[in-house]
């Protein structure tokens, strides 16, 4: 490829707010020549390259703003510790279609059994198929709802959250809520209804959600929501993060167990 010419594509790109197709067009032209691609063939190549790269950088900023503690990977989770769930089971929700569904997904378990792990990863591969992902436990959640509902714009404020494909609420069940409290997160649950996805962690088994809303029937309600349409996974088994203490259980693990 002749300087000028590479000085042109180099002032195209930059038109077209696409600086990285100059080094990809001269990475590629060589091979191009070599292997006989048409004009066409080699055109595709330098888009498809560009448009792979503005999607990971899409992803990663997408991530970012996410939320996440950490991220979080399937292939860094350990299976082999989780009999509750397989690898084959995540498939499905890795490629995204219970998003373009808005089904939810539910993952219950006693703590350490990996909950969070899998729904931040979840939650990054969301955003890796161009999905706005909004990431929280359920007491920052309802810290989010109150300061709205106290500058008198929850309504604005769930109609914006509609806008995100994808609201994860991590640790349903830690924490009692207050009677307003489990208001406002029903008023969350029913406005992604049949409209956007949510993920669910919690440590306690639905029959026992009415202790943390503190009202059987709003309860009720909101796990009717959530699992119509939905994947509900339970984990099981001992903390990993303490396998390595010889500790066969945590004592909420043994009581939800109880109560199962």
């Amino acid at each position: 490829m002749s300087e000028d010419t590479l000085k042109q594509i180099a002032y195209l790109a930059a038109a077209l707010k696409a600086p990285r197709i100059t080094q990809t067009a001269a990475r590629l032209a060589d091979q191009a020549r070599a292997g006989g691609w048409s004009h066409e063939d080699y055109l595709a190549a330098v888009l498809d390259r560009e448009v792979a790269a503005r999607n990971a950088s899409g992803a990663q900023l997408r991530i970012r703003a996410a939320g996440f503690p950490a991220p979080k990977t399937v292939e860094e989770f350990v299976f082999d510790h989780q009999p509750g769930i397989r690898r084959a089971d995540l498939a499905p929700l890795l490629a995204g279609h219970y998003l373009a569904e808005a089904r939810n997904v539910v993952l219950l378990g006693p703590p350490g059994t990996g909950k969070t792990h899998l729904a931040i990863a979840l939650g990054v591969a969301a955003c890796h198929t161009g999905h706005r992902v909004l990431f929280g436990t359920a007491s920052q959640w309802i810290d989010r709802l109150h300061r709205a509902h106290a500058q008198d714009r929850l309504a604005a404020e769930l109609g914006k959250l509609k806008r995100y494909g994808l609201i994860i609420v991590d640790e349903v069940g830690y924490l009692p809520f207050e009677q307003d409290a489990a208001n406002l997160f029903f008023q969350l649950v029913s406005s992604r209804y049949e409209h956007a996805s949510l993920i669910l962690t919690s440590n306690l088994p639905f029959a026992r959600w009415g202790e943390v809303f503190g009202d059987q029937t709003v309860a009720a309600a909101m796990i009717d929501r959530v699992v119509h349409h939905a994947e509900v996974h339970t984990l099981k088994g001992a903390s990993y993060r303490l396998k390595h203490l010889g500790t066969d259980t945590l004592p909420s693990a043994a009581i939800t167990e109880q109560t199962n």
